[in-house]
């Protein structure tokens, strides 16, 4: 589940393995890229944990990271 702090959404995820872990982090970029909005991301092993905020409106959330946090969902 997304949460919203500190003007972003954060959600981590946990896969299997790194592979999966991975995978899925391709899956996102080619979304992300296809919106030309690219999240602030982190990968350890099997976890990926993604914060996602509009930096030309000033680092807060809009409605372009609500978009993509449900593509994110819908990639799981």
């Amino acid at each position: 589940m997304w949460e919203e702090k500190n003007n972003s959404l954060y959600r981590k995820f946990e896969f299997r393995n790194f592979s999966e872990a991975f995978a899925f982090m391709t899956r996102v970029a080619l979304e992300a890229e296809k919106m030309d909005h690219h999240p602030l991301w982190t990968n350890v092993y099997n976890r990926v944990e993604i914060w996602l905020s509009t930096h030309d409106a000033g680092d807060i959330v809009t409605e372009k990271d609500r978009k993509l946090s449900k593509k994110i969902d819908a990639l799981t």
